[in-house]
C-alpha cells in the first residue's frame, strides 16, 4: 500500500519486490519486571556544569565566538543542559555534557519513527496505511497512544536492533511499555538526525525524506526549542518532549534539522532541573538563537522566538512513580 502525507507525493521505501502489508499487534507492554525496575536510570544524576566546546579546522573564530556565545546564553540558568550542533558546512562541532543521560520523553518518537522506516525496508514493504496515521500522529501532534502502538508492533529487540545500526550505543530503551523513560544522550540524538539528513546505509532517500516531512509538518503549538532564531529561508524539521517527575524537575528537549537546497545543520538540546515547562524552553530557545545567529550572521529574517501557549504546563505523557526509577 503506498502513502500519501499531506502534500508529500506517494513513495515507495524500497526497490520494487514490496511485500503485502501486514498489520501487526500493537498492544501496550506496560508491565515492568523487578530486575528491569531496579536499575538505577543515569538520567536523575545530578552532572556537574561544563564548558561549552566548539570546533572547526577551518572556522576556528566561529568556533570559538560560537562557543562564547552559547556560554553566555546559559547564564544565570539553573536547567542541566547537554548540547549539540552539527554543522558540515563549516566543518563545526559543538557539544557540551554530550554523553550526560536524560529521560527522552517524547524525542524517543524520532527513534519510534526511524525503527517503523528501517522494519519496513527490512521487510521489503510500504509502510501500511495505520502506520501512516500513527507516524503522523506520533510525530506532528505527539500524541501517545500513536508512540505506545507503534513501540508495542516493533518491540524491544527490534528498537535495539535498529539503534545498533544507528550507531546509538549509549541510548538505553525505557522498560517495559515506558518509551518516555528511554536514556537519551546530546550526542546519539546528533546521529540519530544524521540519519534523517543525510544518504546512509541504514535509511533510504525515500524513507528519510517521509521521515523529515512529517518533521517539518509539527503542529505550531509545538514548535517551541531549537527553531528559535532560524533563518526563514531554511525549513525546519523538530521534534520535542516535555515531562516533569519529582526528582529534577521538567525534562525539556528539542531537537531539529534545518535544511535548505544545498545544505544542513543539526542542533540537539536536552534539559532538566526546569522549575516549569517555560522556564525550559526559554532556556533553549536562548542557546538556538545565538546559534542560528553565529551560523548565519547575514540572516535578515528570523523565526521569532515561540511565546508561552496555553498548552504548555502539561505533561506531554504521564508516568505514575516507579520503583528504582525516580
Amino acid at each position: 500500500m503506498q502513502a500519501t502525507v499531506g502534500s508529500f507525493r506517494p513513495f515507495k521505501l524500497l526497490l520494487p519486490t514490496g511485500l503485502a502489508a501486514v498489520l501487526l499487534g500493537s498492544s501496550l507492554i506496560a508491565a515492568i519486571t523487578p530486575a528491569v525496575a531496579a536499575v538505577t536510570r543515569v538520567g536523575t544524576v545530578a552532572m556537574p556544569s561544563a564548558a561549552v566546546v566548539c570546533t572547526s579546522a577551518s572556522h576556528p573564530a566561529l568556533a570559538a565566538g560560537l562557543a562564547r556565545d552559547i556560554q553566555a546564553a546559559l547564564r544565570g540558568r539553573s536547567s542541566t543542559v547537554a548540547l549539540w550542533v552539527d554543522d558540515p558546512k563549516d566543518g563545526l562541532v559543538c557539544s557540551r555534557n554530550g554523553t550526560a543521560h536524560f529521560d527522552s520523553a517524547s524525542v524517543v518518537k524520532v527513534t519510534i519513527l526511524g525503527a517503523v522506516l528501517r522494519k519496513a525496508l527490512d521487510q521489503h514493504r510500504y509502510l501500511t496505511s495505520t502506520e501512516v496515521s500513527r507516524l503522523r500522529a506520533m510525530i506532528t501532534q505527539s500524541d501517545n497512544n500513536a508512540a505506545s502502538a507503534l513501540w508495542a508492533q516493533l518491540g524491544h529487540a527490534y528498537l535495539q536492533h535498529f539503534l545498533n545500526l544507528a550507531g546509538m550505543k549509549q541510548t538505553s530503551l525505557g522498560p517495559g511499555g515506558y518509551w518516555g523513560l528511554t536514556q537519551i544522550t546530546a550526542h546519539d540524538e546528533m546521529l540519530l538526525l544524521r540519519l534523517l539528513l543525510t544518504p546512509n546505509a541504514v535509511l533510504s532517500p525515500a524513507s528519510r525524506a517521509y521521515g523529515l516531512s512529517l518533521m517539518a509538518q509539527v503542529i505550531p503549538s509545538q514548535r517551541w526549542g531549537v527553531p528559535a532564531g532560524a533563518p526563514t529561508s531554511v525549513v525546519v524539521h523538530v521534534k520535542n518532549g516535555w515531562l516533569p517527575r519529582a526528582t529534577h524537575g521538567w525534562r525539556i528537549h528539542s531537537i531539529g534539522g534545518f535544511t535548505w537546497s544545498t545544505g544542513w545543520y543539526s542542533i540537539v538540546v536536552l534539559t532538566q532541573d526546569n522549575p516549569t515547562m517555560a522556564y525550559g524552553v526559554t532556556t533553549i530557545q536562548a542557546i538556538a538563537r545565538a546559534v542560528h545567529h553565529d551560523l548565519n550572521p547575514a540572516a535578515k529574517s528570523v523565526i521569532p522566538a515561540a511565546t508561552a501557549n496555553p498548552a504548555w504546563g502539561t505533561p506531554d505523557e504521564r508516568i505514575p512513580a516507579l520503583p528504582g526509577i525516580p
